[in-house]
């Protein structure tokens, strides 16, 4: 991970990095933070500028970054400097060229070649989790000067703190120089705003001395891995990454004018990662690994984009750590055993049918491991672990058909305290349910009975009792007429029937999964479309609770019994501040998402789908998220923003499924535009 900004030599939070790699050869695992900045200093003719957001005439986020900046060389002369950064794919390699461009000077006249140019550059070095700080004292000094040293061919330094992990920076023209030395109480205002640690400590070995004549080209290799790469990867990385994105554009069959699917798409490939043999999705940047219910969901996204290959591997990963019905929630290195998920293993649903539309109903014979089982006994598989009840508590009930999930278990997770609990029978955990009733009712009789696996019989009763059962109990039970939107959850404990439940009345965004799952239909989705747009729908994003009353109240409690919020009115409207009785509350009780947001626009050209209006409403709607493009982390969509104005970024900066869903529904929508022309 490489997360620098404009100003090259700003650090904001203790997880920007020049270089956080990620030291395990096969899984994703924490980042470790090895440089944190780069600071490079021009000396044209004897006057010195830093090369820093006063110097910056113009930055493109890339893939590959380009800075283009400008140092005054005295007597209205000046002279240009380009840097052109990236990291080398699936390596923990930063290059950065560095070019002194010929005849180009945006104020004053060019510096004559005569005159000497000299950058002076230097890397602060860190040897950290990415969750932790630096501190300088007495061991961490120690530490550092202990296992440094100057290398000569090429010029640099070599940082070998354990067998594990090494950092290795030089470069291809010019000198190094040992002078080290230690910058202390840098700022991490971001941390700060969230009652932690709020600055850390840099090591610098030394620096950098590189001539740059007119035209020339220089370029400086950051890499914790064993082996250095090779030239002609230097050379020619920003060729590659062009090339990686051609390939990307030619696989997804996105209309050549569709500058925002181009964008969408290729910002998504910066998540797709490897995960042994096969490929998951890191949940966000900077701090996030792979998650279940993430990377099914980021998943779809992909197929529009024509990751099919990937979603496979995918599929075949996470098929692989099915156990008794259930998927992983959040996956650290090979340890998948936190299962507090509800919601993931019928995504898996979901996405597995979505995958053998583009591959064909074969797609459902393929082995996921070397024990021989396929991707439809693990769907069958999720099915009767919920019939019958799963080890972390999943499990339908018997009177209704619908599915009971313990406190936190859905994406609204947050816990001690539970923010939002939802334990009983969340609206869209039945929608996804009953989805997957639908595809196993389907499969199930493709088969003559006398051919069927002893997977595929249902513990109880019939697949299609099932679904009948569930689909009667949900038009049954959700429905409030008086508020003209579904209940959120049917609360109750465990043991409690959804007949005998408690709906929770709160307006949230997840009853627009019932009319994007196709579960609700007519006026009373469109009712429910009408109700999001009114209370939830911000511009580009969407709140996760309406700011309005709620019933029943939602009372939360801190750490020492204390009550954090307003019972009667939970909406925050702001995610700040300390994490357990500010950001907890508000994570998912008003703060704006924008992976939420394609569902709306999905839901409303769902609910009016007669309508072509609708479709270019949605269009436009879905649109709106194009301006956190240029804000904050440029190129990339973030996590969340305050449900109040002025809608201020949170979390996350470069999230996932605010891409990847971005992508599905504007590819699915403009789509289905072009087919709806080509029929008239």
């Amino acid at each position: 991970m490489a997360r620098v900004h404009a100003g090259i030599d700003e650090i904001h939070s203790k997880y920007d990095c020049l270089l956080g790699a990620n030291l395990h050869a096969t899984l994703p695992v924490d980042r470790h933070v090895l440089i944190k900045r780069i600071r490079i200093w021009v000396n044209a003719n004897g006057f010195i500028t830093p090369l820093n957001r006063m110097a910056l005439l113009n930055f493109n986020a890339g893939a590959p970054a380009r800075w283009r900046f400008f140092a005054p060389a005295g007597n209205g002369r000046s002279v240009e400097i380009e840097l052109v950064m990236d990291m080398l794919k699936d390596t923990n390699t930063t290059l950065i060229r560095l070019i002194r461009p010929k005849d180009r000077c945006s104020s004053g006249e060019e510096l004559p070649e005569e005159y000497p140019v000299r950058l002076t550059v230097r890397f602060d070095i860190e040897d950290r989790n990415f969750h932790w700080e630096t501190q300088r004292n007495e061991s961490a000094e120690h530490h550092f000067n202990q296992h440094i040293r100057q290398t000569d061919s090429p010029a640099g330094f070599h940082f070998s703190p354990a067998s594990e992990r090494q950092l290795s920076v030089w470069t291809d023209n010019g000198q190094y120089h040992s002078a080290p030395e230690w910058t202390q109480g840098i700022p991490h205002p971001v941390e700060q705003s969230r009652g932690q640690t709020g600055h850390g400590d840099a090591f610098s070995p030394g620096w950098f001395e590189i001539p740059m004549g007119t035209g020339e080209t220089v370029h400086l290799v950051a890499t914790a891995e064993l082996k250095d790469p090779d030239q002609h990867s230097i050379a020619h990385f920003v060729d590659a990454r062009l090339q990686h994105h051609e390939t990307l554009l030619a696989k997804a069959n996105l209309d050549g004018n569709d500058r925002w699917g181009r964008q969408l798409l290729k910002a998504l490939d910066a998540f797709v990662v490897k995960r042994d043999d096969g490929r998951t999705v890191i949940a966000g940047y900077p701090w996030f690994l792979d998650w279940g219910r993430d990377s099914l969901i980021v998943a779809r996204g992909m197929l529009s984009g024509g990751m099919i290959d990937e979603v496979v591997k995918l599929l075949k990963v996470f098929g692989r750590f099915e156990s008794h019905g259930t998927l992983p929630n959040t996956i650290h290195g090979a340890n998948a055993s936190n299962r507090d998920t509800s919601d993931a293993p019928l995504w898996y649903g979901v996405l597995s049918e979505e995958t053998a539309v583009i591959k064909g109903d074969s797609f459902y014979q393929m082995e996921v491991d070397d024990g021989g089982k396929t991707i439809q006994e693990v769907l069958f598989r999720i099915a009767n672990g919920i019939l019958s009840g799963t080890p972390n508590g999943i499990h339908m009930d018997q009177e209704s058909g619908l599915v009971w999930s313990p406190s936190h278990f859905t994406w609204m997770d947050t816990n001690y305290p539970a923010g939002t609990p939802r334990e009983g029978y969340p609206i869209e955990i039945q929608a996804l349910w009953i989805r997957l009733l639908q595809l196993l009712n389907t499969l199930y009789s493709a088969n003559e009975e006398a051919s069927i696996p002893y997977y595929m019989k249902p513990l109880k009763g019939t697949w299609q009792d099932c679904l009948k059962l569930a689909k009667r109990s949900f038009d049954q039970l959700f429905w409030i007429e008086e508020k003209g939107w579904p209940a959120d959850v049917l609360l109750a404990s465990e043991g409690t029937p959804a007949k005998k439940a408690l709906r929770d009345q709160a307006l949230r965004s997840n009853c627009l999964w019932a009319v994007s799952l196709g579960c609700m239909d007519g006026q009373k989705a469109r009712s429910t479309v009408s109700a999001a747009r009114k209370c939830l729908v911000i511009p580009g994003a969407l709140r996760s609770l309406a700011p309005i009353p709620v019933i029943p109240h939602l009372p939360i409690y801190g750490k020492n019994g204390d009550l954090l919020n307003d019972p009667t009115f939970p909406y925050w409207g702001r995610y700040e501040g300390e994490e357990d009785t500010r950001r907890k509350p508000a994570y998912h009780n008003g703060t704006a998402w924008l992976w939420t947001f394609p569902t709306f626009c999905e839901a409303l050209a769902e609910a009016w789908k007669t309508d072509p209006k609708a479709k270019d409403a949605a269009l436009d709607y879905l649109a709106s998220m194009s301006h956190f493009w240029i804000e904050g982390c440029s190129g990339q969509l973030p996590e969340v923003v305050d449900g109040d104005a002025p809608h201020q970024q949170r979390g996350c900066d470069a999230q996932a499924w605010s891409v990847s869903e971005a992508l599905r529904v504007w590819t699915k929508i403009n789509r289905a535009q072009k087919i709806t022309l080509k029929t008239k």
